[in-house]
């Protein structure tokens, strides 16, 4: 039912209005945090406090009454440049909890909305709403600018392995990478370089180097051929589904010399610390410009076959992938974090 441009425009929302119906025909109408799925558009009915049960809700009532129901999404900007919309129309239905759909709706909603990690939602009933039609209109394509503090960027990126097929531009691509620019690192150094991957057929060059040398570490781990193709297949998947692929690269060739061993370690940790920092305002600017993205650390098990795939220059050691594009819906967050004070092991 929806455009890549839609299904994009509506995974980067965090807002929307839900519109329902009784049977007499009065209309209903609230705004409502969602996720997009594969079974369609899921609604929460969480514990906020409410003078009714959820199962007393308005919008529950006319659901169960009349099924139609429709769901918009918008942006709006004082540059009227960039306003959009978009309106999905369906038929909803109420998901009770122990379901399948249900938990697989409180892993989305919960990996685009941190906050919903420490609610109950999985106690409620969810509002999943099936699309038969759905209407756009406007800047579908603008990028989100300057919405939300840093907080919410850090607490609502997600790691995504599915990607819908829609071209990055280039824009957003260079915005990105000037991110990587501003880490911090060692004496100012920079110790680091970026390899940007659109073709596919420098794409299927890597994956193939890769995969060779993944297939015989899983091999050699003693895996069941089943389970090593599957892998496989899942890894060249992420790297030939994604738009565009960001190779970020360890550069030692600018650190300072030192006579021992000890702190010639200790410089290229600093360097490996400065590329992770450079990896993460990457993946947040993707995030703040309306895109999604992937960690891979398997350039690390077999730099030499990625430099040669992509014929780099041998003193540049390859580190991760970063994959960029629009989410094909909304992902879930699969894994939790420990709580605070596990991690905080000193204060005075």
């Amino acid at each position: 039912m929806l455009s890549p441009e839609e299904a994009a425009f509506l995974a980067g929302r965090r807002v929307a209005r839900l519109a329902t119906s009784s049977s007499r025909g009065e209309p209903h109408v609230v705004p409502v945090c969602f996720a997009c799925g594969s079974g369609g558009l899921y609604v929460p009915l969480d514990d906020k406090p409410k003078r009714v049960p959820p199962r007393r809700l308005r919008r529950v009532r006319n659901i169960l009454e009349n099924p139609r129901a429709a769901l918009l999404a918008d942006r709006y900007a004082e540059d009227w440049g960039r306003l959009a919309f978009v309106m999905v129309r369906g038929r909803a239905e109420l998901l009770e909890p122990g379901g399948e759909e249900h938990g697989a709706a409180v892993r989305l909603l919960r990996g685009k909305y941190h906050q919903y990690e420490r609610r109950p939602i999985e106690r409620s009933p969810v509002i999943v709403l099936r699309p038969e039609r759905a209407a756009s209109w406007g800047a579908l394509g603008e990028t989100d600018r300057d919405e939300g503090r840093l907080l919410d960027v850090l607490l609502g990126r997600r790691s995504v392995r599915r990607y819908l097929p829609k071209e990055v531009p280039e824009e957003a691509v260079e915005r990105v990478l000037e991110a990587a620019r501003w880490a911090p690192s060692p004496h100012g150094a920079q110790p680091w370089r970026f390899a940007v991957i659109r073709r596919r057929g420098t794409r299927e060059r890597l994956a193939g180097a890769m995969g060779e040398e993944w297939r015989r570490n899983l091999e050699m781990d003693g895996q069941p051929p089943g389970v090593v193709g599957r892998r496989l297949e899942g890894s060249r998947r992420r790297l030939m589904d994604a738009p565009v692929l960001i190779l970020a690269c360890l550069y030692l060739g600018d650190l300072d010399p030192y006579p021992d061993e000890g702190r010639r370690r200790s410089e290229e940790t600093m360097a490996v610390q400065s590329l992770g920092a450079a990896v993460q305002n990457m993946l947040l600017a993707a995030y703040e410009l309306g895109l999604d993205t992937g960690w891979m650390c398997a350039p690390l098990f077999c730099p030499e076959r990625v430099v040669e795939a992509l014929g780099l220059d041998p003193g540049l050691i390859p580190h991760a992938l970063v994959t960029l594009g629009y989410a094909e819906g909304d992902p879930p967050r699969r894994r939790g974090r420990r709580p605070l004070e596990e991690l905080v092991v000193y204060r005075e």
